[in-house]
């Protein structure tokens, strides 16, 4: 969404150094698990006790999404930049409360063997709304208005709406609010077990997610404005960089899953970790070589691909950190750490930019596949001597 929405201010005039301050808007993406336990003990006002729990919230959650983007709508970046910041605030923190509340139904509705498939529908789905709120606004923008493009997106919500109104609520049993565990308890818990489980290596697991994809958010958020900097028009960044890379990104999980299941989980990682960095380079040689729709569509389709690849295999890497005990948590954790360095740094990116231009910003971000092999490498023996070490136990077992 912010993509689009860096767009949108960039060809209003906005500076590319406020635009990367505005990317924070989106932090709270990587602080959901802040609010996430909430989410498990209590109902959502008044449709909580209409829908359940898990569609109670879900409901509630889209309609203020849809007010969001309404909001939105109806703002003028070039003339009142706080109004836009604010919704896109709000925005944020209702989409990142969707993931928890969409993740909490997906786990409690369906038994183990049938995650893989609704994980995999899951990450359709996501692609399909990235899909509609980048190309498909990006047209709208550009043959109507960016008005009609944010209205038409609030629109789109009504779609999953619909769909949470027939969805089945989950018949696992859900804690109550009272009497179980006190709210310190519900925060604790899946901590202690995960720091416990991983022990001294905690910190080299942590370290590694944290960096992963660092570079993909430094450079997302200067993407865009790189682009309309060099001339490009909205068309051609919806075509080619929202639509072909689609489909380039598609291609790009589902290759980086097969590697997983072939060649297995940490040659994977490794891999994934270098092409995901190095492919920014292709972005600092569009800088250099200027307005070619040919080197566009090539670095399109090695960033994607390159993203795609390594997306599938941190998601499968952060999968087998988690403890199905405590999936939930855990997993909004792991998922808001991986995030957040790259979210916070992504705010100074504009200033970076205007220091060393676009070339030398994107090279520099490559520069952090360095430190990601590093550790990819090390995470590597250590999967591999306790992948030893079970398989001894399991022996004398």
């Amino acid at each position: 969404m912010f993509s689009t929405q860096s767009t949108w201010l960039r060809e209003v005039g906005v500076s590319r150094e406020a635009i990367g301050m505005i990317s924070w808007v989106a932090l709270a993406y990587s602080l959901k698990f802040l609010w996430a336990p909430l989410l498990d003990r209590f109902d959502a006002p008044f449709f909580g006790a209409r829908l359940g729990r898990r569609r109670g919230w879900m409901a509630l959650i889209q309609i203020g999404a849809m007010l969001c983007l309404a909001g939105l709508a109806f703002g003028e970046p070039a003339k009142s930049l706080a109004w836009t910041i604010a919704f896109s605030f709000l925005l944020g923190f209702c989409g990142s409360t969707q993931d928890i509340t969409i993740d909490g139904w997906r786990i409690a509705v369906a038994p183990p063997e049938k995650q893989g498939a609704l994980s995999a529908a899951s990450q359709v789905g996501y692609k399909i709304a990235l899909l509609c709120a980048g190309a498909g606004a990006l047209y709208i923008a550009q043959f109507q208005s960016w008005r009609a493009a944010y209205l038409a997106m609030a629109c789109l919500m009504v779609v999953g709406f619909i769909a949470n109104l027939f969805a089945p609520e989950p018949k696992a049993h859900i804690e109550s609010s009272r009497g179980r565990k006190s709210l310190v308890e519900t925060y604790a818990e899946p901590l202690k077990e995960f720091f416990a489980r991983n022990g001294r290596y905690t910190l080299l697991f942590l370290l590694l997610l944290a960096i992963y994809r660092l570079p993909d958010f430094l450079s997302g958020v200067m993407a865009n404005p790189l682009y309309i900097d060099l001339g490009f028009s909205k068309t051609d960044i919806a075509n080619i960089t929202k639509i072909f890379g689609f489909g380039v990104g598609l291609f790009g999980i589902f290759v980086g899953g097969w590697c997983a299941s072939r060649f297995g989980l940490m040659p994977t990682l490794l891999v994934g970790g270098l092409a995901a960095s190095a492919s920014h380079l292709s972005l600092a040689l569009l800088a250099h070589v200027g307005h070619d729709i040919r080197m566009l569509t090539l670095a399109i389709c090695v960033e994607n691909f390159a993203g795609g690849f390594a997306g599938t295999a941190l998601i499968a890497f952060m999968s087998s950190l988690v403890s199905p005990l405590h999936a939930a948590a855990q997993y909004a954790l792991l998922s808001s750490l991986y995030a957040l360095p790259g979210k916070i740094l992504g705010g100074f990116s504009g200033f970076a930019v205007a220091k060393f231009g676009y070339s030398g910003f994107f090279a520099g971000a490559s520069c952090i596949g360095l430190p990601v092999v590093a550790l990819c490498l090390a995470v590597w023996r250590v999967h591999a001597a306790q992948t030893k070490a079970g398989a001894e136990k399991d022996s004398l077992a």
